[in-house]
């Protein structure tokens, strides 16, 4: 990873096995400003593992200003086979809210961005909601564009289960 990204206010580094709980009460947060509370059955040790651990799959970052966690950015590994290039997708990107609207969270884009670049990816993605008009403009003012055309699926819970169990 690169040197830190910093403004006057906002630096960003690499995210340690400190930042767990910070992170884990995000997610918390994340789910209920998106009103998926329901969908939150994360632990914090699962998510140290993932991202220190055994079972690494995911990264982070993490966004200071004055000092304190603002805010942080997990993603991961991706491949596209039409670029035969890797590329990085943004799970969460969370600030929390005495740090919003300061710059804080295009520091942390344009962190992972210097990284796909570093690591000659072919593409930052990530999925946003379509009534998130705030977030949607910060997108849209780096010059991040909708994917038109594609309608993201899912498979988990039961279903999932289902389908690993079957034979072919």
């Amino acid at each position: 990873m690169g040197p830190d990204t910093s403004d006057e206010t906002t630096s960003v580094r690499p995210g340690c096995v400190d930042d767990v709980p910070f992170v884990f009460e995000g997610i918390r947060a994340l789910a209920e400003f998106e009103a998926l509370s329901h969908e939150f059955h994360g632990s914090a040790e699962r998510l140290r593992d993932h991202l220190f651990g055994s079972l690494r799959c995911a990264e982070l970052l993490i966004a200071e200003a004055e000092g304190r966690r603002a805010g942080y950015a997990l993603f991961f590994t991706t491949y596209s086979t039409f670029l035969t290039r890797p590329g990085l997708f943004l799970e969460d990107i969370y600030v929390v809210p005495h740090a919003r609207r300061r710059g804080v969270a295009r520091a942390l884009l344009g962190e992972l961005a210097r990284l796909a670049v570093a690591r000659e990816c072919g593409r930052l993605e990530w999925s946003v909601l379509d009534w998130n008009q705030r977030a949607i403009a910060l997108y849209e003012s780096v010059a991040a564009a909708p994917v038109r055309g594609w309608t993201s699926y899912r498979l988990d819970g039961p279903a999932l289960a289902r389908l690993g169990q079957q034979r072919v």
